[in-house]
C-alpha cells in the first residue's frame, strides 16, 4: 500500500461568502452525482429459471447522490443537487420529484443520451443486486459547474460513483476543489467496493487522496476491501474523520485528534428489512445534518460526530420503514 499523507485535524471551516439569513438558518449542502430511474423487481419468493414468480415491479427515483439530497431536504436542510439527466420525460419527472422535497436541483440536460436507469433485484431476504445503465448521469463535465453553486455551502458531499467514470469523475473532483476553496467541508462515501477497486487498490487510494475529504463514509466491507481486514483505523490516513456503517450493528466513528485516534461505537435499533435500498444514502444525509448542526452550536468534534451518527442511524431506519412512492412519468 502506498504511503498516504496525514492531513491536519478536522478544521472548523466557515463557508466563505455565507448567505445565511440568520443564526438559525439551515446549512446549505451541495451534493453532486447521479439522478436516475430505479426499476425495482421484488419477487415474493426465490426466482425460478424459465418461469414466472409474483412480486412487485416499481419505478422510482434512484441514485446515491439524489437519495442523500432528498433526505437532506426532508430534514429541513438546504440541499443543492448537481446532476445530469437526458432531455426526456424520465429526466423531467425525476427533477420534479426530487425538487418536491425541497431540493434545489441544478440539472444539466444532455441531448441524445437517455436519463440513467438502474435495475434493482431485491431478494426476499432484502439483499440487492443491480444492473446499471447510467446514461446521461455520467455526462456531467467540470465546465458545467458554476462557482456560485458552491459559495456559502457548509458542505459538499460526493458518492464515490461521482469520482470514477468520466467525465463525471472529473466533475466530482472539480466539485471537491470548489468546495474546499469555498470553505466547505467535503465528504466522500466509498459507495461500492467493486467499481471503486476496478483499477486496483492503489488507484482507488490515489482517487480518495486527490479528493482530500474531511469526512469519509464506508461500510465495513468497503473499508476492508480498500485497506485489508481489521485495518479500519487506516481510514484516518485518508481523512481526519471517518464513519464505518455497520447496518444492524450501528456505526463506528473514527476521529484523528492531534496524535491520538478516537473511536466511538454508536448503536442502532435492529429491524427486519424487506428492502435496504437507499439506507446508506439516508444515513449519510442524517449524519451530515446532525454533524453540521452540532458543529454550528459549538459542540466538540467527537460529540458532533457522535450526534451525526445517531441521526444517521435514525434516518436510515426511516428509509427502511418508508415505502417509496412510485414515480409517475407522463
Amino acid at each position: 500500500m502506498p504511503s498516504l499523507p496525514r492531513p491536519s485535524s478536522l478544521p472548523r471551516r466557515r463557508a466563505a461568502g455565507s448567505t445565511r439569513r440568520g443564526p438559525d438558518a439551515p446549512p446549505r449542502i451541495v451534493v453532486l452525482g447521479d439522478l436516475v430511474l430505479d426499476v425495482v423487481l421484488a419477487p415474493d419468493r426465490e426466482l425460478e429459471r424459465g418461469t414466472d414468480v409474483t412480486g412487485r415491479v416499481v419505478m422510482r427515483q434512484g441514485g446515491s447522490a439524489s437519495n442523500a439530497a432528498r433526505w437532506l431536504g426532508r430534514m429541513g436542510m438546504h440541499p443543492t443537487l448537481v446532476c445530469a439527466v437526458g432531455r426526456d420525460a424520465t429526466g423531467r419527472a425525476l427533477v420534479a420529484d426530487v425538487a418536491s422535497d425541497g431540493v434545489e436541483v441544478r440539472a444539466v440536460r444532455i441531448a441524445g443520451v437517455p436519463t440513467g436507469r438502474i435495475g434493482v433485484l431485491v431478494e426476499p431476504g432484502g439483499e440487492r443486486s443491480f444492473v446499471t445503465q447510467r446514461g446521461a448521469a455520467l455526462r456531467l463535465r467540470p465546465e458545467d459547474l458554476r462557482p456560485e453553486w458552491f459559495a456559502g455551502a457548509a458542505s459538499v458531499h460526493l458518492p464515490a460513483y461521482s469520482l470514477l467514470e468520466q467525465p463525471l469523475g472529473l466533475a466530482g473532483m472539480a466539485a471537491a476543489k470548489l468546495g474546499h476553496e469555498a470553505g466547505a467541508l467535503v465528504s466522500v462515501d466509498l459507495s461500492s467496493s467493486a467499481p471503486l477497486l476496478a483499477n486496483g487498490r492503489r488507484a482507488a487510494l490515489r482517487l480518495i487522496e486527490e479528493a482530500a475529504p474531511d469526512l469519509l463514509f464506508a461500510t465495513r466491507d468497503e473499508a476492508r476491501a480498500l485497506l485489508g481486514p481489521k485495518r479500519e483505523e487506516r481510514l484516518l490516513e485518508l481523512a481526519p474523520a471517518a464513519v464505518v456503517k455497520r447496518g444492524r450493528k450501528g456505526a463506528t466513528v473514527l476521529l484523528r485528534a492531534g496524535g491520538d485516534h478516537v473511536r466511538l461505537e454508536v448503536a442502532t435499533t435492529p429491524v427486519k428489512a424487506e428492502d435496504t435500498t437507499g439506507a446508506g444514502d439516508a444515513f449519510d444525509a442524517g449524519f451530515l445534518a446532525g454533524w453540521l448542526e452540532a458543529r454550528r452550536k459549538g459542540l466538540a468534534e467527537a460529540a458532533a460526530l457522535q450526534r451525526g451518527a445517531v441521526l444517521g442511524n435514525r434516518t436510515a431506519l426511516r428509509q427502511i420503514m418508508t415505502r417509496p412512492v412510485e414515480l409517475s412519468i407522463g
